[in-house]
């Protein structure tokens, strides 16, 4: 069911070498940046149309208004199952109080007497956030996305989920539900490419927004590409994966129940064991074939996903040379089950998410944790960072001089000038001080 690939006996190589022999999804997201470019262009001149369009093609169902009622969010909340809102409202507290301590402040520096930098933070105005609505219906991701720019400050926030035929055109209830929740009514039923044209082009209904974020699927990935430099973006999110670092004190029943769930995601979805024992990953790959038997989604998603390139047992010679490799691998989300897993985590540069020990499960991290479950795929989070109050903040600079702070400074100013051949850049210092350079104290 799933593939193992042996790393041991050998050195392992260094940077994109090892990189390079670790399981990983197809994902061309260019390939798909020439099939989103027209469905781009499309929502950009001709707006609702196009929306209402290709609501119909995609998601089978004619729109007659893109944005969703006031009355449906409102019923939405009123008829959700009491267990499920006291869950959302649980996963909210939760999340509210890891994102407000992200919160910055504003921050002054006196480099000199009379000469100080002061930096502030300032939200962006206007954000868009994606919920999807593919194969499964996500209301966390309503939550990871709508709590943090809450909480950076932002001022008007938009979302958007596909529209469900069998919801009449409107998304999916729970979303609506969570959305109300949240305090957030401005909400579209518009999916994938369309819904990141909606915001970045703005529409007759929808205004433009400065900021995208949210997980999606490859087509909301390459819209994300598209618009760089028009609109700011978290991350162009590719298929969701786990990494379980894991020893001979590993349960191996709670080892293939974690793979499995991720794996129930998308086919595409990466499950993969670095381990240091053969006894272990015997154990595991024995598990997972009960384990998949007792759940859902079985065909269409989670043997295709455990079969598929991505996943794999990984095996290696000892916790250091696991670390190695997940650290090359930069898991969206990491689990560390190992004796001492503290210690271990510790020493973990390259993870979207580090899960430690037994008790803590990527799942309770989608939902209940208080972290954010929108997070770097696809290596890349060994630069990029999940998503949080941070994401939705812009750090400005004020420079405030007095004319003694600057004569002190003026020579060197002009001395790099000179250098860069930039010599306007010193001429705007002399005119300051009647063309003649300060003298240095």
């Amino acid at each position: 069911m799933i593939s193992r690939i042996d790393l041991r006996g050998d050195a392992l190589p260094e940077g994109p070498a090892l990189r390079d022999l670790l399981p990983r999804a197809d994902f061309d997201v260019s390939a798909a940046l020439e099939k989103v470019r027209p469905i781009c262009e499309a929502v950009h001149h001709r707006g609702d149309a196009a929306l209402i369009d290709f609501a119909e093609k995609f998601d089978g169902v004619r729109l007659t208004s893109v944005r969703v009622p006031d009355q449906a969010l409102k019923d939405a909340l009123e008829q959700i199952d009491p267990a499920v809102r006291a869950a959302l409202e649980e996963s909210i507290r939760r999340a509210r109080l890891v994102h407000r301590e992200q919160r910055r402040s504003t921050h002054t520096t006196q480099v000199v007497p009379g000469g100080t930098v002061t930096e502030k933070w300032v939200p962006v105005d206007r954000v868009g956030l994606y919920a999807p609505g593919g194969r499964s219906v996500y209301p966390s991701s309503v939550i990871m996305n709508v709590v943090p720019a809450q909480e950076a400050g932002v001022g008007s926030i938009a979302l958007a989920s596909p529209a469900q035929a069998e919801f009449d055109g409107l998304p999916h209830p729970t979303i609506l539900a969570a959305c109300a929740l949240l305090g957030v009514d401005e909400v579209y039923a518009a999916g994938g490419a369309t819904a990141v044209a909606m915001f970045a082009y703005g529409t007759e209904s929808c205004p433009p927004a400065n900021m995208v974020t949210g997980p999606g699927n490859i087509w909301v990935a390459a819209a994300k590409r598209y618009f760089t430099g028009r609109i700011g973006i978290d991350t162009e999110a590719g298929p969701t994966e786990i990494a379980i670092l894991a020893d001979s004190t590993a349960d191996p029943v709670h080892v293939a129940s974690d793979l499995i769930s991720q794996a129930e995601h998308d086919p595409l979805a990466a499950a993969v064991l670095v381990t240091d024992s053969v006894e272990l990953a015997d154990a595991v790959e024995k598990e997972l074939e009960p384990q998949v038997a007792a759940t859902r989604h079985i065909e269409d998603r989670i043997r295709p996903a455990l079969a598929g390139k991505q996943s794999a047992v990984v095996l290696v010679d000892g916790i250091d040379e696991g670390l190695r490799v997940v650290d090359a691998y930069g898991a969206e989300h990491l689990e560390i089950q190992t004796a001492d897993a503290a210690a271990v985590a510790d020493r973990v540069r390259n993870a979207g998410a580090i899960f430690v020990g037994p008790w803590a499960p990527v799942s309770l991290g989608d939902y209940a944790a208080g972290s954010n479950h929108v997070l770097p795929t696809g290596g890349c989070a060994c630069h990029s960072s999940g998503l949080s109050v941070q994401s939705f903040l812009r750090g400005i600079h004020i420079v405030d001089y007095t004319r003694d702070a600057l004569a002190e400074v003026a020579h060197h100013v002009v001395t790099l000038a000179d250098a860069e051949d930039l010599p306007a850049h010193g001429a705007a210092i002399k005119a300051r001080f009647g063309w003649k350079v300060p003298e240095s104290k």
